[in-house]
């Protein structure tokens, strides 16, 4: 009989760097790798604990004298869409999501380029090839699926795969509890449709659809402008030093929840 016990993952630490998010702070980050069969199951209570998910490493802010990076999630069961956020259903009435396996595509590549170009171009990803980005959407042991966002032409059915120009797409995990959106991208030639907030919206609507009660979000900094948008979909959790802590808009104690590597 075999006694032994799977082994327990093994933490790191990074060297502290410039923080993208806060002026004059420094950041480090607490990783492992999640790989092998144990993965899926590690993603979710790593998830469920703080941590994000890039490629194959889990990783969550671990600063010596910030604690500014709070992990949101939504309660998509009692999520109500505000009035701005139904005109942005409105908006985009003529599109079409799909979901499929964590495959690349140049059509992919080409959008998330623009995207970058557009909107991040001093940011870390600034100057990912497309062997990064193929690296980016198939270096995972969970349970992983990009969701597209097209256009509908004529002749798109219900049940048709959507032929239509790609506009966004959504690197997405399916965990126990929910599902995490790791990264998503879209034209920013497009900007009228906050398709941000649609993907957002479209990913409350399949939680639901299957019984999961959380849209994992990642980080939300505040004092930083480019996470707010983050807030907005309520009722939300964020994890704090007592745990998961209900959040209905206003302020909220910046008393993150201790991270823990042992």
């Amino acid at each position: 009989m075999n006694t032994q016990t799977a082994p327990s993952p093994q933490f790191y630490l990074t060297a502290p760097a410039a923080c993208p998010y806060l002026p004059n702070e420094m950041e480090r980050k607490v990783f492992t790798h999640m790989v092998g069969e144990r993965a899926p199951e590690l993603n979710d209570l790593l998830t469920q604990g703080g941590f994000r998910r890039s490629q194959n490493i889990a990783y969550r802010p671990a600063c010596e004298t910030c604690r500014a990076c709070i992990s949101v999630r939504i309660l998509a069961n009692e999520f109500k869409p505000t009035r701005s956020m139904r005109r942005v259903l409105a908006a985009n009435h003529d599109v079409i999501s799909a979901e499929y396996a964590a495959e690349p595509s140049s059509e992919q590549y080409n959008l998330f380029r623009r995207y970058l170009d557009r909107r991040h171009q001093k940011g870390g990803m600034s100057d990912m090839s497309v062997l990064d980005y193929a690296m980016m959407v198939e270096d995972t042991h969970v349970h992983t699926k990009i969701i597209e966002y097209r256009l509908r032409v004529e002749g798109d059915g219900i049940s048709e795969k959507a032929r239509g120009p790609l506009i966004a797409a959504a690197l997405t995990d399916r965990m126990g509890d929910g599902l995490s959106m790791v990264y998503s991208f879209f034209d920013p030639a497009q900007e009228e449709r906050s398709l941000g907030t649609f993907m957002i919206l479209d990913h409350i609507r399949r939680a639901r659809e299957r019984g999961l009660p959380h849209v994992y979000l990642g980080y939300w900094v505040k004092g930083s402008r480019k996470m707010g948008y983050k807030t907005k979909f309520l009722p939300q959790e964020h994890l704090m030093a007592r745990g998961w802590e209900r959040y209905e808009g206003g302020d909220t104690i910046l008393e993150a929840a201790p991270t823990k590597t042992g």
